[in-house]
């Protein structure tokens, strides 16, 4: 007897061999009858189970007698390869490795029983019975092991596969289109939409572990982001939210990883908060760290939406100022600025100007001889509201 072998007369070896059809369905049996999901004989790789449970007790006595072969590994490797299979067969019917792992083990408990009837009709010692048994026991180990790693394997494969197709349909929703055709490849791909989206872009260096503080149905686009610079490494993400409380805390949640966050938009609608996002982005100063809310710069949208528009609209209210000085000219567009932001207010000017209410009470009769009734037109009012950019200070 060796570590793992036995010594098998040749009288035995038929005997058991004999059996093997016969185990082999007393086996599957049992496993059908014991194991939830394993209630019918299904094909596997072309053969049924009683048939799969064969290949792996015939693998087991080529073993346990010591099978000689130019190729050492070939009377246990057909085994371990179905066992490989088996664990990825389960690993994509959804199922976890519970099922398969306790058919080995009643699979291995029947075989054990039915052969050492054999053995024992055939006079064997106690002493080879047991090393029989432990052999038996340890061969299952090895298979599952097998099957362990199969499984393992194909749901990684499985992953990213899912991965690739999820980060695809992304793609789609940043592009557009209608509803119905969206919601259609959502199902393909086997997304469940959510009622509302916002798009998040942050430095792929800052998105490192994001994943574990989102909605688990978040999109995320890793490489290639369209409409980005390419030479920025960014993430897109598309996080599931319902109402403001929900954005408030993605906001929360984003603390210190540079992220610009888009408006809430629903689903198929993702893409304008996405290029809402990317405004925003570019807006951002390099050394910003915080996260920014793309709905905190509406205004800096706005006014900047056309560069050369807003240069001639400047250029047409400040009209009036162009024959002054050029330090009075800056005074009076401060004071135009700071008289349309206090809505006339000459105490708060003078605060934000740090000057005096006359002062402020001198330059507004200034403006007044020059610019006439039209600082009472409403029109020309929003118009340098505008032009003179209140919140970028434009």
């Amino acid at each position: 007897m060796t570590p793992d072998t036995l010594e098998i007369s040749d009288d035995l070896s038929k005997k058991l061999r004999a059996e093997l059809p016969s185990v082999a369905a007393a086996a599957a049996e049992a496993v059908i009858s014991e194991v939830p999901g394993y209630g019918d004989l299904r094909l596997f790789a072309g053969a049924t189970l009683d048939g799969a449970v064969e290949l792996a007790l015939r693998g087991f006595l080529n073993i346990a007698a010591g099978a000689k072969s130019t190729d050492q590994a070939s009377p246990l490797q057909p085994a371990l390869d179905g066992a490989y299979a088996l664990g990825r067969g389960e690993a994509r019917s959804g199922r976890t490795m519970d099922v398969l792992l306790a058919a080995y083990r009643v699979g291995a408990r029947v075989a054990w029983r039915e052969w050492s009837l054999v053995a024992v009709k055939a006079g064997v010692p106690g002493e080879w019975l047991s090393r029989f048994a432990e052999l038996n026991f340890a061969y299952i180990d090895e298979l599952s092991a097998a099957s362990v790693s199969g499984y393992s394997e194909e749901l990684e494969t499985l992953d990213r596969t899912q991965q690739r197709k999820l980060e695809r349909f992304a793609r789609r929703l940043l592009a557009g289109g209608s509803a119905d055709i969206l919601r259609a490849e959502a199902d393909e791909t086997g997304w469940q939409p959510p009622t509302n989206l916002c798009a998040v872009i942050l430095p792929a260096s800052r998105a490192r572990g994001v994943g574990t503080v989102l909605d688990t149905r978040s999109l995320q686009l890793s490489e290639d982001s369209p409409a980005s610079n390419p030479e920025d490494d960014l993430r897109i993400l598309l996080v599931p939210v319902i109402t403001s409380s929900d954005r408030d805390r993605l906001m929360a949640s984003l603390a210190g990883r540079q992220a610009t966050v888009g408006p809430i938009r629903p689903w198929a609608e993702v893409s304008l908060s996405y290029s809402r996002a990317l405004q925003v982005w570019n807006l951002r100063l390099p050394e910003t760290k915080e996260a920014l809310d793309a709905d905190d710069y509406l205004v800096d949208l706005v006014v900047g939406a056309d560069a050369e528009a807003l240069k001639d609209l400047r250029a047409r209210i400040l009209a009036p100022l162009e024959e002054l000085r050029p330090s009075t000219a800056t005074k009076l567009t401060e004071t135009l600025r700071a008289w349309l932001l206090h809505q006339g207010r000459r105490e708060e000017i003078a605060s934000a100007l740090f000057i005096h209410p006359q002062t402020v009470r001198y330059r507004m009769g200034q403006l007044r001889e020059l610019y006439g009734d039209r600082l009472d037109d409403p029109a020309t009012v929003l118009a340098a509201t505008v032009a003179l950019g209140l919140r970028s200070g434009q």
